[in-house]
């Protein structure tokens, strides 16, 4: 007898298909390997990290960033820092407060890449967001 997949999700991490996994990590890993290189080429994987937090949060200041990221502030704002000078970030004055600069980030190349999907691609990709997201921010 075959066994065919039911479409719901394993209770068993061990019973995913470990075909699919693999593919899961190499297309995730090409995807960030790309970004990293259309957007300067030598991004840290820190910094990855950081400019996608911000795209999720939108405007944050340095400490909730380094928090949220955990790590300490004075490696998040050697972080930050290279991410202004490669003009991926940019500072701007809190309006609640102006001793504190507020940092967002532009995507630019992603949106370029999601642009060429197809209706069906993007449907796709919205839907797998939130699962992507999740599995990005559990602790392994």
């Amino acid at each position: 007898m075959n066994a065919e997949p039911t479409g719901s999700a394993p209770q068993d991490p061990d019973a995913a298909d470990p075909q699919e996994i693999a593919r899961l990590r190499v297309a995730i890993g090409r995807l960030h390997r790309r970004m990293v290189q259309r957007t300067s080429g030598n991004l840290t994987f820190s910094q990855t990290s950081a400019l996608v937090a911000v795209e999720k949060v939108g405007p944050i200041r340095l400490g909730e960033l380094a928090a949220r990221e955990r790590v300490a502030a004075p490696s998040m704002t050697r972080t930050v820092s290279g991410l202004v000078e490669a003009g991926l970030l940019h500072r701007a004055g809190d309006p609640q407060d102006g001793r504190s600069f507020l940092r967002t980030e532009r995507n630019a190349a992603l949106a370029e890449g999601v642009s060429q999907l197809s209706q069906d691609e993007y449907a796709a990709l919205r839907a797998a967001l939130p699962v992507l997201e999740h599995l990005a921010e559990q602790e392994v």
